[in-house]
């Protein structure tokens, strides 16, 4: 892909310091990501034509130039013209959805909604793959930025830690200062003030309203199999499980959690490590689905019955739920409609209509959760 750039002609010393301080002003007033390639040139001390030929990758360069190069890439947040001319118009509008797993079938209906709802505006839609890989996802986010995407939709649960929220922050502004936009789905909104769209769901509410389904119906041991630790889905759905306990006046033991991917592994593996180690549960509170089917296998495997023996529920309300021997009560989540409004929050900004500022209606958008109930919860019987 061509950059469109222009040669300006090699930069002395005297540049380079007066370009240096030119970037330090405009980073010191606030005004990211509008760093030019001669403020890359001037800052690496080399030519216009030298970081062209890097950037493009159409021509053979020395492997120093090129890290020298890069590293001021990084450093001023660098964004080629290419994308400021789509970004101005120059195409059709792209949205890139980013998505932890492409084969999850709760995300997978989120990525349908924008696709679809992309499609009848005639919009592009591009999917890219974290892999559960936070460095991976910040890479993408980056890359979608290069390449003049209309907004960068990030599906899933975030990770919770400062680095992290800090360079998601950044890429945010970053967008948002090229005519570009975040939107985060399923996750909570990013601190402070920064232009980015959150669609999410009531997810806490959800696992607050599963965990006192199982409580109504006697059970007090119960195995929590909420997801992994740093996800904020993960710490979203404990936090309303022990909510649950918390009101019905029953005591929540740490030791019945068991973190772990969202995936059928981690339900057996859990489920199985739990029944080795003696633990005594009459339900597992799963945190998706999947989770759940995991779980299940792994009760039918060591002789115990679903639900006469062990009741088990999960999160999601993806097609599996209903497909599983007994049906699965799980949590509906409208993931669909989900993936819809984002899209739409998103063509509103563009076409003038969205608000602009964190905290102004429609910047944050939360939709219902509500238990579906079906045939995998009883009473208990004896404590495993």
């Amino acid at each position: 892909m061509g950059y469109g750039f222009r040669t300006l002609g090699p930069a002395g010393p005297g540049h380079y310091r007066e370009g240096a301080a030119r970037v330090s002003q405009r980073r010191a007033s606030g005004d990211v990501g509008r760093a030019t390639i001669r403020d890359v040139a001037e800052r690496a001390g080399v030519s216009v034509a030298s970081v062209s030929r890097v950037l493009s990758g159409n021509y053979p360069v020395s492997e120093d130039l090129r890290r020298k190069v890069m590293k001021v890439v990084r450093d001023l947040d660098y964004v080629t013209n290419a994308h400021a001319r789509s970004l101005a118009g120059g195409g059709t509008p792209t949205v890139a959805i980013l998505i932890n797993n492409i084969t999850g079938a709760a995300f997978a209906h989120v990525a349908k909604g924008v696709e679809g709802a992309a499609t009848l505006r005639g919009w592009l839609s591009l999917v890219g793959t974290t892999g559960d890989d936070p460095e991976r996802e910040l890479a993408l986010v980056n890359l979608m930025r290069q390449q003049g995407v209309a907004a960068v939709v990030l599906l899933g649960g975030a990770y919770d830690y400062d680095e992290y929220q800090l360079r998601m922050a950044r890429f945010a502004r970053s967008l948002d200062a090229a005519g570009s936009h975040l939107v985060l789905v399923g996750r909570p909104p990013l601190e402070g003030d920064v232009p980015a769209t959150t669609v999410d769901y009531d997810n806490e509410g959800g696992a607050y309203a599963m965990a006192s389904h199982l409580l109504s119906a006697g059970h007090r041991k119960v195995l929590v199999l909420p997801g992994h630790s740093e996800l904020t889905t993960a710490q979203g759905r404990l936090r309303g499980a022990r909510r649950a306990f918390e009101a019905y006046g029953v005591p929540f033991e740490a030791g019945m959690v068991r973190h772990g991917a969202y995936d059928y592994e981690h339900g057996y593996e859990a489920v199985e490590q739990g029944l080795r180690d003696g633990l005594e549960f009459t339900a597992v509170l799963a945190g998706t689905d999947v989770v759940a089917a995991g779980a299940m296998q792994a009760l039918r495997a060591a002789g115990l019955r679903v639900p006469e023996d062990v009741s088990i529920v999960g999160y999601d309300d993806i097609p599996l739920a209903s497909q599983l021997t007994p049906q699965l009560t799980t949590v509906h989540v409208p993931y669909e409609e989900m993936g819809r409004v984002a899209l739409r929050a998103v063509a509103d900004r563009r076409e003038g209509g969205g608000a602009r500022r964190r905290g102004a209606d429609g910047d944050h958008l939360v939709l219902g959760t509500h238990v579906v109930v079906r045939n995998s919860v009883r009473p208990p019987a004896q404590p495993r």
